[in-house]
């Protein structure tokens, strides 16, 4: 398992994130804790806080093909196509029935579906005027489908259905491929086109489960005692992963080296975590590093801005790493919402530069830290800036009762 064959490193990011189109940018307003959160207006639903890419939607295809797919699929090709370039790949470096692509999901179709009620609702509901995209729009493989077609991929492409884990078990599944030799190369990632739905604000709505406030950018909360839920967000963020050996090989940048994940099940409830549970996955993803806790540099929480979710998920860092003492905690979602299938990767990219900069980005808008999520070395508010960074581990959690972990390491040739 550590020869050069079996090690995985990310060699190119890109990514569409609400404050930001690109990994250099991105950076920067975390550190600084710029959030570009804004009110929006929902059909049906009316205003609420909401996160929205804004990026050259032209840039890979045309507006005709744009319109022809979908917006899950239009932020997908664009965070694909930023990936390979930053990678420094052409296409046709590796075989192209050797690539795969592995997209994750939270939810898709909803956003298609519920615009094409909308429509046929102006025509007393004929349904003939109900468009004939409509089944490969909301197919669960839209996403990565139109990413093999926009870059002439013929290898697997899938969705990767894990709630808000997806982002992080379509990483593990590119892993995994690459380690059994099924392809030689993963376009892996995690996307969310959430913000069309009505539907998704009105169900968080309706469990209380919604975040509001009078400055949207204020309305994300995690860990804060006025926090009263999720802000909904768009996103995209996909990742080139190739064996260690050929990245060498080519003298491609290493972002760094995947080396533990984990995933589980609470086996408990539809919507509420458990920290136990997760305490138990980041046990795993921890021993199959061959890390100890102390090991860890970073770790980047999942918690979403709900009360309970925030508190079971420190119970179970507590668990694990006790005090922590040179474990320090951040949390991106406070900047820029919760980007449901594509949160666990673009959170992971945002912290990857840390390698570099040895800097941890904040956790924003706490005011009074709840004494329930109270840890050592919370980084809120402001950056903290450490001697070095070698060790990151992501949490991303998801309904149902999925839990996933990543452990990234700094590559040291």
């Amino acid at each position: 398992m550590n020869t050069h064959q079996q090690r995985i490193v990310i060699t190119g990011i890109g990514l569409a994130a609400p404050n930001a189109d690109n990994l250099k940018d991105f950076r920067r307003k975390l550190l600084a804790g710029i959030s570009e959160i804004k009110k929006i207006n929902l059909r049906y639903f009316g205003p609420a806080p909401a996160g929205i890419c804004t990026f050259d939607e032209t840039r890979y295809r045309k507006k005709k093909e744009n319109k022809r797919g979908s917006r899950a699929g239009c932020l997908g090709v664009y965070c694909a196509h930023e990936a390979m370039s930053d990678a420094g790949l052409d296409i046709d470096y590796y075989d192209r029935s050797r690539i795969g692509v592995y997209v994750g999901l939270t939810e898709h179709g909803t956003v298609e579906t519920e615009n094409e009620i909308f429509n046929i609702s102006q025509y007393n509901y004929d349904v003939k005027y109900w468009t004939h995209h409509h089944n490969p729009r909301t197919v669960l493989n839209n996403p990565a489908g139109e990413i093999t077609m926009s870059l002439g991929i013929t290898g697997p492409h899938y969705a990767i259905g894990a709630a808000c884990a997806a982002g992080n078990a379509s990483l593990i599944q590119g892993v995994q491929m690459l380690r059994l030799g099924e392809v030689d190369m993963a376009l892996a990632g995690g996307i969310s086109e959430s913000t069309g739905s009505f539907g998704i604000f009105a169900s968080f709505k309706a469990q209380g489960a919604l975040a509001e406030a009078e400055d949207p950018r204020l309305a994300c909360r995690p860990f804060d005692m006025g926090r009263n839920g999720i802000v909904v967000s768009e996103g995209g963020c996909i990742y080139v992963l190739e064996r260690l050996e050929k990245a060498l090989e080519r003298g491609a940048k290493i972002y760094g080296e995947l080396v533990g994940y984990c995933i589980n099940s609470d086996a408990r409830d539809f919507v509420l975590p458990y920290g136990k549970r997760q305490a138990e996955c980041i046990q795993q993803a921890l021993s199959r590093a061959g890390l100890k806790p102390a090991d860890i540099d970073i770790i980047n929480t999942h918690a979403t801005g709900t009360r309970q979710g925030d508190i079971e998920e420190c119970k179970a860092i507590r668990q694990v790493f006790g005090e922590a003492p040179s474990t320090y905690i951040n949390n991106t979602k406070s900047i820029i919402g919760h980007a449901m299938g594509a949160a666990g990767v673009l959170e992971l990219a945002g912290n990857l530069p840390a390698f570099e900069d040895n800097m941890v980005h904040p956790t924003i808008n706490v005011t009074n830290l709840d004494p329930e999520c109270a840890l050592s070395n919370m980084v809120l508010n402001k950056p903290t800036q450490l001697k070095s960074v070698s060790t990151i581990l992501n949490n991303s959690f998801g309904m149902v009762g999925v839990n996933s972990v990543i452990i990234v390491k700094k590559y040291v040739g």
